[in-house]
């Protein structure tokens, strides 16, 4: 930031760098281990007393030489230009604090090349002594290089209490120095033998020639010996959570450490090839491949090593965009740009905030990234986001994928960065929403004689809105499985629940009796959404008429998993179908009470809001093709799978074939989390906004949405999700404590904070689906609630569930007060009575059933006492919601 910025947008700094650095550190571990061979080598030729060694010996150390001082010190040279134009804060830092240390290598390195003048052009005329004494020297010196250079490669990875102290040895002895000399070193000698090829390949006495590759594979061979094990010492003497951020949540450290691993494979093979008899050509051009490979070799292992850093270019001390770790406060404080010194923009406005946008690009996105270049491209990582998800990205950024520096700064400035990152891939505009319907005209309520009628049918649905993801052909989230409960009461002094003796049936609206031609489920369902959907797969096979069950242990009727549809045959867009829902006496057909109840449903899932793509259906829901090739793309770079390629294949998966989720009793991966904490957790990490406006981005419940599904006399007195599930920081983190004995959840809790509570330590955890918000925490005795806020107060199992709970007498609570978020009265986006038509059929007013007195509605005589729970008797306060 205090330095000028080199824009080189299509080729990328880093890129340079390294097309420098890895032929000169190639050549560099050849000089060092290169010095070794050549001493040794001349020592075995005195002891053999082989003057056809010493003569291959003095041809060698002349290629060597050439090679080594000329193109290793051209590179060096490379190296110090471009990293000082790269990165002039890390370059600065680094001579600051290891400025003495250079000044030895240097002195090193001239002893080096000394020693090695002296021993190409004195060779024939130095006595023995002198000249294994002169190429020891060389070596030494050669081999002290690499001791220094050592110590100030391994404290950018590793720079210890160097933090703390900013002393010198500290920083030099820091924890990796030891482990990476010795791995480096055993490096150089493989690669010396890697070179003693290609000088042996050219001997023209076939047997001599032989020798010297035997000679050279031992060069590569034995030094696997230590090498191997100093592997593993340098590995482990990383800290752990450098090493879980570079190795297992770096995608881009895969394919380098394989690269390495196979290489050293192949080299080991390849060693053994070459010490066995072959055509002198066979030779040659495995010598020449072997170069090739041995510096993929070098590449592979200096890679990993230099992502390992990230996101830091020195390790908690100073970030890959130059920035230091101290001054993050401050930046965000006070705003980067009005702290950058060459930024020609000092503050966001409107007018320049595309200008500003590319400034923080340079600034904190260039040192990494390319723009439309050969790496990193940021138009093609961004290219599947909106707006919002790019400010979504740079919010999350650094939270859970660690290897990413934070953004830092004001959020006029994430905001513009985002602007800038979305002109670098110009989207249509949304078109108009198109048909949705909006039925005005009165509700058809059935009879009922409050004088007459014997029965009270008590229809709901049980979870208040049933999400779709109708993306079938790529993923399933949630199918389409609606589920409606009933009880039937016989009217009397005393009502009876009925159980025995009828049956019910349901029968959807007109236009919606055929799911299967609105969404592609059944075209995928029986082959490819996993165990926790086909071992249910009958499920999906009722039709949208039927009988219901009746289940002994919850006292009601049930009709299981209906598989309706919010698209009616018309072409319009209703996510609150009628079902007609009548009971029978079985003996007779006679139909005793029938009513009406809607079946929530809705594809108004806001993924297209992030992951872009917009809506599947009519510009109003639905997810699109190209939002869910999207999200498994998106899942398959974070998370090493292969959805996309199997969903392309004809293969696509469900969602609870890997994760848990006790909404549809798939028990999941025992490895993974299950899936609303992914879901949750994940995404608190990265949402830019908060509030309940975080909820309804996802969720169907915006207020400018085509399903509004929180309609209930909650919404209509103020109280939001937040009120009830807390903050989506705080929603997360009760489920990820549900899940803390695995890693991920630790890692994703990291950055969650809390509001409703006074620390993270008191946020009770919690499974989705079975302990949820209980309507008692506020409604303490049934009474009406002082505060509202249920947060953190959970239900302790499924017996507690307002959908599942009963009363004194039981009567479901669900049954009386309707589906959770449309508490009676509810006031229906679709039409403002759609939900409350059983209060409206038997008492005439949209409330709770028997509230406002009218407990005649079932008993047929008016009650003293409150025999379903306290508070029933008196009148119900918030009468301007049904007005």
């Amino acid at each position: 930031m205090n330095y000028p910025i080199w824009e080189i947008t299509t080729i990328g700094g880093g890129s340079l760098i390294a097309l420098i650095a890895i032929f000169h550190v190639y050549i560099s571990h050849l000089a060092v281990g290169g010095g070794m061979f050549i001493w040794l080598t001349d020592v075995k030729g005195y002891r053999d007393n082989d003057q056809n060694i010493h003569a291959y010996l003095k041809k060698h150390s002349w290629f060597f030489l050439y090679l080594t001082m000329v193109f290793g010190g051209v590179t060096g040279v490379g190296i110090w230009f471009i990293i000082a134009l790269v990165n002039p804060a890390a370059t600065s830092t680094l001579i600051h604090n290891f400025v003495f240390g250079w000044a030895i290598e240097w002195v090193f390195f001239v002893g080096e090349i000394v020693a090695l003048l002296v021993y190409c052009y004195y060779f024939d005329r130095l006595e023995r002594k002198h000249r294994l004494f002169i190429a020891f020297l060389y070596f030494l010196f050669a081999w002290l290089s690499l001791v220094i250079i050592n110590g100030i490669l391994a404290f950018m990875l590793t720079p210890g209490t160097w933090i703390e102290t900013h002393n010198f040895w500290d920083g030099f002895l820091n924890p990796t120095y030891f482990s990476s000399l010795f791995f480096r070193t055993f490096m150089t000698m493989m690669i010396a033998g890697l070179f003693g090829y290609v000088t042996s390949v050219f001997i023209k006495d076939q047997d001599f020639r032989l020798k010297m590759m035997r000679y050279s594979s031992q060069w590569l061979l034995y030094p696997l010996i230590g090498l191997i094990p100093s592997a593993f010492w340098y590995y482990y003497s990383i800290p752990e959570p450098v090493r879980t951020t570079a190795f297992e949540l770096n995608p881009q450290t895969h394919p380098f450490t394989t690269l390495f691993i196979f290489t050293s494979i192949i080299l080991f093979i390849s060693g053994v090839v070459l010490s066995l008899r072959t055509s002198n050509t066979l030779q040659k051009a495995v010598t020449l491949i072997l170069l090739l490979i041995g510096l993929g070799w070098m590449a592979g292992f200096e890679y990993s090593r230099e992502i390992a850093r990230k996101p830091f270019i020195i390790s908690d001390f100073m970030y890959s965009t130059s920035i230091y770790q101290s001054s993050m406060a401050t930046l965000a404080e006070q705003g980067v740009l009005a702290t950058a010194r060459w930024s020609s923009v000092d503050q966001v406005t409107e007018e320049n905030k595309l200008q500003a946008g590319k400034e923080l690009f340079n600034l904190q996105c260039l040192s990494c990234h390319t723009v439309n270049g050969i790496r990193n491209d940021i138009v093609q990582q961004t290219e599947k986001f909106t707006h919002l998800g790019l400010v979504s990205l740079l919010k999350g950024q650094g939270r859970v994928q660690t290897y990413m520096p934070p953004f830092v700064g004001s959020a006029d400035e994430m905001e513009a960065l985002a602007a800038y990152l979305a002109s670098l891939n110009p989207k249509e505009q949304s078109s108009v929403p198109g048909s949705y319907s909006n039925n005005k005209e009165p509700v058809d309520i059935p009879a009922f004689d409050k004088e007459k009628s014997k029965y009270v049918l008590l229809v709901w649905n049980d979870l208040g809105m049933h999400c779709i993801s109708d993306s079938d052909p790529w993923f399933v989230i949630m199918p389409p499985a609606n589920t409606l409960e009933a009880q039937l009461i016989k009217r009397g002094e005393a009502p009876e629940i009925i159980s025995e003796g009828v049956y019910l049936s349901y029968q959807v609206e007109a236009g919606f009796e055929n799911p299967a031609n609105h969404v592609r489920f059944w075209e995928h369902s029986q082959s490819n959404f996993g165990h926790a959907l086909e071992k249910n797969i009958g499920m999906f096979g009722k039709g949208m008429s039927g009988r219901f069950d009746f289940h002994e242990e919850r006292n009601s009727f049930i009709a299981a998993a209906i598989p309706v549809v919010p698209y009616a045959d018309d072409g319009s867009y209703n996510p609150y179908p009628y079902f007609t829902v009548s009971a029978f006496n079985a003996e007779t057909d006679e139909v005793l009470i029938s009513t009406k109840v809607v079946a929530p449903n809705s594809t108004e899932m806001g993924c297209q809001n992030c992951h872009g793509g917009g809506w599947l259906y009519n510009n109003m829901a639905g997810i699109s093709d190209e939002t869910a090739k999207n999200i498994l793309l998106s899942h398959d770079h974070l998370n090493g799978t292969d959805l996309y390629e199997q969903a392309v294949s004809g293969h696509p998966k469900s969602c609870q074939s890997c994760h848990a989720d006790p909404a549809l009793a798939a028990e999941g991966d025992s490895l993974r989390m299950n899936l609303s904490t992914s879901m949750h957790g994940w995404h608190a990490n990265y949402m830019p906004v908060q509030g309940a406006k975080a909820c309804v981005l996802c969720h169907p419940a915006n207020p400018t949405g085509r399903t509004q599904c929180f309609r209930g006399i909650h919404s209509y007195i103020g109280i939001s999700c937040v009120d009830c599930h807390g903050e989506l920081d705080e929603h997360a983190l009760s489920l990820l404590k549900g899940q803390k004995a695995k890693r991920s959840a630790v890692r994703l809790m990291t950055h969650l904070t809390v509001s409703s509570v006074d620390s993270k330590k008191e946020v009770n955890p919690r499974w989705p689906w079975m302990n949820e918000p209980d309507c008692l925490t506020c409604h303490q005795d049934f009474q009406p609630p002082e505060e509202v806020n249920a947060y953190n107060q959970w239900t302790k199992g499924m017996d507690e569930l307002y959908r599942i709970r009963t009363d004194e007498a039981g009567i479901r609570c669900i049954a009386c007060h309707n589906s959770t978020h449309a508490i009676y009265p509810a006031d229906n986006p679709l039409d403002k009575n759609r939900d409350n038509v059983q209060p409206l059929q038997y008492m005439g007013i949209p409330l709770p059933i028997g509230s406002n007195k009218q407990c005649e509605t079932c008993h047929m005589v008016a009650m003293e006492d409150p025999v379903h729970h306290e508070n029933m008797a008196g009148m119900f306060r918030n009468t301007g919601a049904f007005k």
